[in-house]
């Protein structure tokens, strides 16, 4: 190895590490924010159940979101610290005029987005769930009208986020929606207090209540980070001089993105309207379990838990540093932290997808089997789960390599790869409700979903393979040892996850708690016992770390 070969690997090994140390603090907070989390949605499904009353507060509360992305949210996230990163490079001033003409925009945007959405509630609420009418449109409405300001402050948290994300700042923006959660938890406790013994619909209070008491949680989590704020000496400062200040390339770049989430939310509106139609049909029909959107949501919600706590942990910990490679021109090195995070991200993924699909029916059982949820809910919960499982690979390695196109300021082509996905999903969930009884239309769905993930990786990993490939210039991504290192842990995974279901069976006389205990540690354990065979290196460095601190302990 020559002197700059061995300097190289120095510098790229004590990153790796800056950024495990910066992963670490941010999957800490995400751990905290998904554990209050889940106390949040088991609270909200006793209180609701999964019935017609809960899907019209979830529609409600997932529209502001739902817009928020589709219209500014998606472009912020993606746009923002690349520019950043080149402005405090380029600027003189280290970019702080720039941040303060992008936050005014954007800022500008937002609030202007939120008052139209809110004078347009009643036909919002008609798109989404067309199959609504009398009282439950009405409730649905005034959830509404309580939930969409969320847009202007989801907005402010994510514009102050990156800004603290492009400063080094990681760790305000995963441990500030603890304080959310923690407030609509105390909310809805407060309506489980108020209204026992209860039954029927929401009353007007009531549903202003949970309706502004959401809404609170996103604007106490979003005032949360100026204390980070200030300790970064940041200071926004409203800046209307925009005219030639370089604000275009960031625009128009955000175009593409928006018309990606466009995209990404026909499909979703797709899902939601055949999933609220599905939903009263099954009410109609009175068949047991709530096999509607309310379903369908908790289960992805749960599913994402393993990507939000290690991939976007990482992602968000490497993306300043690839957006200065992509700045400098260094191709290899880009390369390399997109094949570490998906290694790194993998060794948690993979695994997760195992103890999910092989324990479903114990964990959803755990998380939401309180309250109004009876076992039928449970069991449409969890079919939903085991189809959702799957998908979690591919759409985690999707994050990272479409984030790698965006430090390259490239958001046309993801644009073009997503409609692989949105179209796949969209079809195929249109086949499942046509194809498939009522009763299992929309686990049929949530497969959908998963078939078209895979499609929009496999396309995805190939373009990129194309961009930043080695001096082998395009070859087969089949060839690529990060493939080959995602394939032997889902072989380690099968046999794992198989372990763990019977172990899980033979436990669950003692309750769901004990079953999912003893499932995922046979599971894991298995996991660790194949790792060496199987060659799978991340999972040895995390034992060996593990034993070398047992061992100094």
């Amino acid at each position: 190895m020559t002197a700059a070969e061995a300097t190289t690997t120095t510098v790229a090994d004590h990153g790796s590490r800056s950024v495990l140390r910066n992963g670490a603090v941010m999957a800490a907070g995400s751990v905290i924010s998904r554990a209050t989390g889940f106390i949040r949605s088991a609270v909200v499904v006793a209180a609701l159940g999964t019935g017609l009353q809960a899907d019209g507060y979830n529609v409600a509360n997932t529209v502001p979101n739902i817009l928020y992305t589709l219209l500014i949210g998606g472009a912020l996230n993606a746009v923002f610290v690349p520019e950043l990163v080149r402005a405090a490079k380029d600027h003189a001033d280290g970019g702080a005029a720039y941040t303060d003409r992008l936050l005014t925009v954007c800022a500008i945007g937002l609030l202007t987005l939120t008052g139209l959405t809110v004078l347009a509630a009643p036909w919002i609420v008609s798109v989404y769930a067309p199959g609504y009418h009398g009282a439950q449109a009405e409730l649905t409405v005034a959830l509404a009208r309580y939930c969409l300001p969320q847009i202007l402050f989801y907005g402010l948290f994510t514009l102050l986020g990156q800004v603290l994300n492009a400063r080094g700042r990681f760790g305000a923006m995963m441990w500030t929606p603890v304080l959310n959660n923690v407030v609509v938890t105390g909310v809805f406790g407060l309506h489980l207090y108020i209204a026992a013994g209860s039954e029927g619909t929401l009353t007007t209070d009531q549903a202003r209540l949970l309706g502004w008491g959401t809404t609170a949680g996103i604007v106490i989590q979003t005032l949360a980070l100026v204390p980070a704020l200030r300790t970064a000496e940041f200071r926004w400062r409203p800046r209307f001089d925009w005219r030639g200040s370089g604000l275009t390339r960031p625009l128009r770049a955000a175009g593409w993105l928006v018309a990606l989430v466009l995209t990404n939310q026909i499909a979703y509106w797709v899902v939601t309207r055949l999933s609220t139609t599905v939903g009263q049909r099954a009410d109609d029909m009175e068949l047991a379990g709530g096999a509607g959107y309310t379903a369908y949501s908790y289960a992805n919600q749960l599913w994402l838990v393993p990507h939000g706590i290690v991939t976007v942990s990482l992602v968000t910990a490497l993306m300043p540093r690839m957006s200065r490679m992509a700045a400098d021109n260094d191709l290899p090195g880009l390369r390399r932290d997109v094949s570490y995070t998906l290694r790194t991200s993998a060794a948690v993924v993979v695994p997760s997808v195992a103890l999910l699909f092989a324990l479903a029916p114990w964990v959803m059982g755990a998380v939401y089997g309180y309250g109004r949820t009876d076992d039928a809910d449970i069991a449409v919960m969890a079919g939903m789960m085991m189809a959702f499982a799957p998908g979690l690979v591919a759409y985690s390695g999707q994050y990272v390599l479409s984030r790698a196109f965006y430090a390259m300021s490239d958001t046309r082509t993801p644009f073009f790869l997503n409609l692989v996905i949105a179209a796949l999903n969209a079809g195929l969930s249109v086949a499942a409700c046509l194809l498939l009884p009522v009763r299992w239309a929309v686990t049929g769905m949530a497969g959908a979903y998963s078939v078209a993930l895979f499609a929009g990786f496999a396309a995805t990993g190939y373009v990129l393979h194309r961009r930043v490939g080695g001096s082998g210039g395009a070859a087969s991504p089949l060839r690529s040892p990060t493939l080959w290192a995602q394939l032997r842990l889902a072989v380690a995974a099968v046999p794992a996850g198989l372990l763990g279901y019977l172990a899980a069976r033979a436990c669950s006389g003692s309750g769901d708690y004990a079953a999912v205990g003893a499932g995922t540690l046979v599971l894991l354990l298995t996991v660790a016992l194949l790792a060496r065979p199987l060659r799978l290196q991340e999972i040895s460095a995390v034992l060996t770390a593990g034993r070398t601190r047992l061992r100094r302990t």
